[in-house]
């Protein structure tokens, strides 16, 4: 039986807020709840990939620590680094200048 579409974004979200790094349940959950239903299926996929990395790895392509490797430099890790930076902005935790 094939997962619908819905039925793994509801499993991604889950994933995605459950990470154990708190840094990283902030980012990825906040981003799943307002991205994930708008979605493409590949976008989905892309996700679903990312979220098999490690927190700590995600976090730092995320926040600009570290280069994102190529296979994960994809329009859903645009998305997210935006997202976040968008989501500082708004809560007054964006860079200090």
């Amino acid at each position: 039986m094939t997962e619908t579409l819905e039925n793994r974004r509801k499993k991604l979200r889950i994933r995605a807020w459950r990470r154990g790094f708190k840094e990283a349940d902030l980012i990825l959950g906040r981003y799943a709840d307002q991205m994930l239903e708008a979605m493409s299926e590949s976008d989905v996929a892309d996700f679903d990939r990312l979220l098999d990395q490690l927190d700590a790895d995600i976090y730092s392509w995320v926040i600009g620590t570290a280069p994102t490797p190529s296979e994960f430099d994809t329009p859903v890790m645009d998305s997210l680094k935006t997202f976040r930076v968008d989501r500082d902005a708004a809560f007054g935790d964006g860079p200090k200048t």
